[in-house]
């Protein structure tokens, strides 16, 4: 079961996603609401904190997550203060009840990751894509329009057209035509300024 933490909160906050199941993991940490509070409404504990990338609306609560839970923060660069673990390109990781494909896919940020799990058909975005089109911003330090529209293009490539599930960083999860969003998403980046 997938469980975003950060609905309907009125902060400077990523969304947070709890994935249940085997092993009960945080999708990022959120910012600026009490996520272990959120966490224990719906679990009994937590295995780990997995991060699309380290942004501060990402990673916020992170250290809160750490502390009451005693769990190690897997991310894309191991040399972040906040990261234990590093997940390589193309190494997978379990989630709830499945195993996903880490995607390195910078251009927002450089050590952004989605995750991808074939056998459901779910994708964690982080700040790539998001629902309607829209993608993210290339306008912080680390962003780069032509890479970011590579690594749109790269998911798209991976991903099957058949995708149930789209969870972003931001705004609404997508289960009508996910991969329509995605596509949406490259053209825009594409042609947009």
């Amino acid at each position: 079961m997938i469980a975003n933490l950060a609905a309907d909160r009125q902060v400077f906050t990523s969304n947070a996603f709890l994935v249940t199941g085997d092993r009960t993991v945080v999708v990022d940490a959120g910012n600026e609401f009490d996520a272990v509070a959120a966490v224990r409404e719906r679990a009994d504990d937590l295995d780990a904190l997995v991060l699309t990338h380290t942004h501060a609306d990402h990673v916020g609560n992170a250290a809160a997550l750490v502390d009451a839970f005693d769990v190690d923060v897997w991310g894309f660069d191991p040399d972040h203060e906040l990261v234990d673990h590093a997940i390589p390109d193309g190494e997978t990781v379990a989630l709830g009840d499945h195993e996903y494909e880490a995607l390195h896919t910078p251009g927002h940020k450089d050590d952004h990751l989605c995750f991808y799990a074939a056998d459901p058909e779910i994708l964690f975005a982080g700040d790539l894509v998001f629902a309607n089109g829209s993608f993210g911003r290339t306008d912080l330090e680390e962003g780069d329009r032509p890479t970011l529209v590579e690594s749109i293009g790269s998911v798209l490539e991976t991903v099957s057209p058949s995708l149930a599930e789209l969870h972003t960083g931001h705004g609404p999860s997508v289960t009508d035509d996910p991969y329509e969003h995605i596509e949406a998403a490259h053209r825009m980046a594409k042609t947009s300024r």
